[in-house]
């Protein structure tokens, strides 16, 4: 299948989607990491894969579930893994892991997980298969 060769490609863990570091302007006012602002980087993460193996547009349809393991804190490395988990006529869902390297240890951290549902859309908005192979 392709999803096999996919997950071949980029490993357990996923492809490295998105790479960040977490500033002092996504805090709260308690100095803490919004959750929202993992969100939004998580996101971003599952749709340029599902983009990837969709060869075109994606809009998320679903967050379907997320777990936060650990805290983000100011300077950490944020990193998004994200990986096609399976493909249906016009939808992927895809498993995003984010990890952080703590900048004042440099210790590896799982901090969050989620499974997103994004659809294939062509250039009216509307849904489009999703072309049975991956590139």
């Amino acid at each position: 299948m392709a999803e096999d060769v996919i997950e071949e490609r980029v490993g357990e863990r996923g492809e490295l989607a998105v790479r960040t570091l977490a500033m002092p302007a996504d805090t709260n006012p308690s100095g803490d990491i919004f959750g929202g602002w993992v969100l939004a980087q998580m996101d971003l993460a599952a749709g340029i894969v599902a983009a990837q193996r969709a060869h075109g547009r994606v809009a998320t349809a679903a967050l379907d579930g997320m777990s936060f393991h650990k805290p983000i804190y100011v300077g950490d490395l944020v990193s998004c893994y994200a990986r096609v988990d399976r493909v249906g006529r016009s939808s992927m869902t895809v498993l995003v892991d984010t990890f952080v390297l703590r900048g004042r240890t440099g210790d590896e951290v799982k901090v969050t997980s989620g499974r997103f549902t994004l659809v294939a859309i062509d250039e009216q908005g509307r849904p489009r298969p999703v072309p049975p192979t991956a590139v």
